[in-house]
């Protein structure tokens, strides 16, 4: 069976290390203290599983400015199985439901097209991050048209 769970603070944090473990350090070789800067803690995250086996998580780190949308990272072996674009759209929503009208993460390059379907535009120039190009994009939405699963 698949469920979703959400949850703030350190309480599934064993599962999204792990799963970004995986996908981020092993498969891509983005370095340790890269990917685990210390934040995690204040941000607001969501774990798809599969019979308890975390499969696809997310999260959305919260600014004075900006809801920042990051950390989005599927199983190879379940990828193509929509997991991802329900991460995203779940966390959309914890924004809309909060009042943001604007997401914006940093995409790699190669997730750009992934991102662009689910209505987020980029901006800005391609920088460096951990050593991968990525870009910056955004994506409006007001929280009605949000929790109507629109936009």
């Amino acid at each position: 069976m698949i469920t979703m769970e959400w949850f703030f603070g350190e309480e599934h944090l064993e599962d999204v290390y792990a799963l970004r473990q995986r996908v981020f350090m092993d498969e891509q070789g983005i370095a340790r203290e890269d990917e685990f800067e210390g934040d995690d803690g204040a941000c607001i995250h969501v774990v798809i599983y599969e019979n308890d086996l975390p499969l696809s998580t997310g999260r959305v780190k919260i600014t004075k400015e900006d809801y920042i949308i990051g950390r989005v990272a599927t199983l190879p072996q379940h990828r193509g199985r929509g997991l991802a674009t329900a991460v995203m759209q779940a966390l959309i929503k914890a924004v809309c439901i909060m009042g943001g009208q604007r997401q914006i993460l940093h995409a790699q390059l190669s997730a750009q097209p992934f991102y662009e379907k689910l209505g987020f535009t980029p901006y800005g120039e391609v920088f460096q991050e951990a050593g991968i190009p990525h870009i910056c994009m955004e994506h409006f939405g007001s929280a009605s048209m949000c929790c109507r699963g629109g936009e």
